[in-house]
């Protein structure tokens, strides 16, 4: 089941010029340590950096929050699934939220897509319910399951 979907397109440009005009100031405010470290091996640190600025606007839209209600920049985190898929690790406000939009017997699971074309860089996150292993879901009768006529 889906329970939110966000996406977000930006500029690297934009980014580029903010981490020139404000440094650490900007990038210690809105990106974890991890992020700062994977973006800042990168060949093209702004390009990165604009994906994971772009995967945080875009899950604080799939949270139904944007930053607000207190979700902040740093409360969402963009980390590499042992796979190397981009993945989203939540703390804060947001795992709060997250926790508080899953259905009982249901764990959230965050999927997320990050590219970039110069000069735009985007972010697709889709938080979706599964069930918990060992908890059933509610059996629909025949009579009333979608699309039957009753």
């Amino acid at each position: 089941m889906i329970l939110g979907v966000g996406s977000d397109l930006i500029d690297i440009r934009r980014i580029e010029k903010t981490i020139e005009r404000y440094g650490d100031r900007f990038l210690d405010r809105i990106f974890t340590e991890i992020e700062r470290r994977r973006c800042d091996r990168r060949a093209n640190r702004s390009a990165s950096y604009a994906r994971r600025f772009a995967a945080k606007e875009a899950a604080a839209k799939a949270l139904g929050t944007g930053f607000r209600r207190g979700v902040f920049w740093r409360d969402l985190g963009v980390v590499n699934l042992p796979s190397g898929q981009p993945g989203m690790q939540l703390t804060g406000g947001a795992l709060k939220r997250l926790e508080a939009m899953t259905p009982p017997g249901m764990s959230a699971r965050l999927s997320v897509s990050l590219t970039d074309e110069p000069p735009l860089a985007q972010a697709v996150v889709i938080i979706s319910a599964e069930p918990m292993a060992g908890s059933a879901l509610p059996e629909i009768s025949p009579r009333h399951s979608p699309g039957s006529r009753s």
